[in-house]
């Protein structure tokens, strides 16, 4: 079956063997990639000339991110691509603060960890072709857990939506503390977005939630202090090797058998790895979720209760 994959977060770590993945596992799939900068057509080149685009976009800016969103609707209103059938919101990002802020006055975990993401959604969201399925990278540190986290990511802390898209939504908002707080809880309203999008999107529209586990050698320590920086890449890898990490090879290949449907998932789901999970107690409320949705549709599309 012809189809278009849209996917943030290719161009490094999980999402990098993702993409090689997709693009060796499903022919008849064309994979568009969003990338910042100019490296798109590079990257485009080494996963499969002709069968990989791009368009470009600061996932941080909202106006960037509708550009692209509309150049992809444009594309495929021309038929220049083949029925959108899947959309893979890898990209994350963490800071080492909370007041880190983007473009729009939004703080920018949360920006490119939950706006960007549903601005693109809800901006395809009619291009997409049954049976098509979204899939958006989560994290497990938003159990909140030292089984989980490792006691290296505090829990999430939730808050009114209004004042987490704001900078300083945390207790001291400047330390790498608060920063990792932001990460956990923006994972956190990833989770509660997906179960939306489960009950409003269209019938044969499926959406999930992607766990890679603790994947230690990713970029996602790149704000980070060179201490931090240097033990995510030489020595907590070592973690791999135990039942507490994941390789940065194994993960990709999650992702991809999630984006593929590899992974059978009903809408809704918390995809742990391989296999469909539960995801924290906290994650279930339905209340917490209705209120995220509204406030990211006025932020993001500038309206309500669609």
């Amino acid at each position: 079956m012809k189809s278009t994959i849209v996917m943030t977060g290719a161009s490094r770590g999980i999402g990098r063997v993702a993409a090689a993945r997709i693009v060796a596992e499903s022919p008849d799939a064309h994979l568009l990639l969003v990338v910042r900068g100019d490296t798109g057509a590079r990257l485009s080149a080494e996963l499969g000339a002709g069968k990989v685009s791009h368009v470009s976009a600061d996932l941080g800016s909202l106006d960037s991110v509708r550009s692209a969103a509309m150049e992809i609707r444009n594309r495929l209103e021309r038929d220049a691509l083949p029925p959108l059938r899947g959309f893979v919101g890898n990209a994350g990002v963490q800071y080492t603060n909370a007041l880190t802020e983007g473009p729009d006055g939004f703080e920018s975990t949360f920006a490119v960890n939950v706006l960007a993401n549903h601005l693109f959604i809800r901006l395809l969201q009619d291009r997409f072709a049954a049976p098509a399925r979204i899939v958006i990278t989560s994290s497990d540190t938003h159990m909140g857990d030292f089984r989980h986290n490792l006691g290296l990511v505090p829990g999430p802390v939730w808050r009114s939506p209004e004042i987490l898209a704001r900078p300083g939504a945390f207790a001291r908002p400047g330390t790498a503390v608060a920063g990792r707080t932001a990460y956990s809880t923006s994972k956190l309203a990833t989770i509660y977005l997906v179960h939306e999008y489960a009950r409003r999107l269209p019938p044969g529209i499926d959406a999930v939630a992607y766990n890679p586990g603790f994947v230690p050698g990713t970029g996602l320590a790149r704000n980070a202090g060179a201490a931090a920086r240097f033990a995510m890449r030489r020595i907590l890898p070592i973690l791999t090797l135990t039942p507490f990490a994941t390789d940065v090879s194994a993960a990709g290949r999650s992702l991809a058998n999630a984006a593929l449907g590899t992974t059978e998932a009903p809408t809704g789901s918390y995809v742990d790895r391989d296999q469909v999970g539960r995801s924290s107690a906290e994650s279930y409320d339905e209340r917490r979720e209705a209120e995220l949705w509204d406030v990211v549709e006025r932020l993001t599309t500038g309206c309500a209760n669609a």
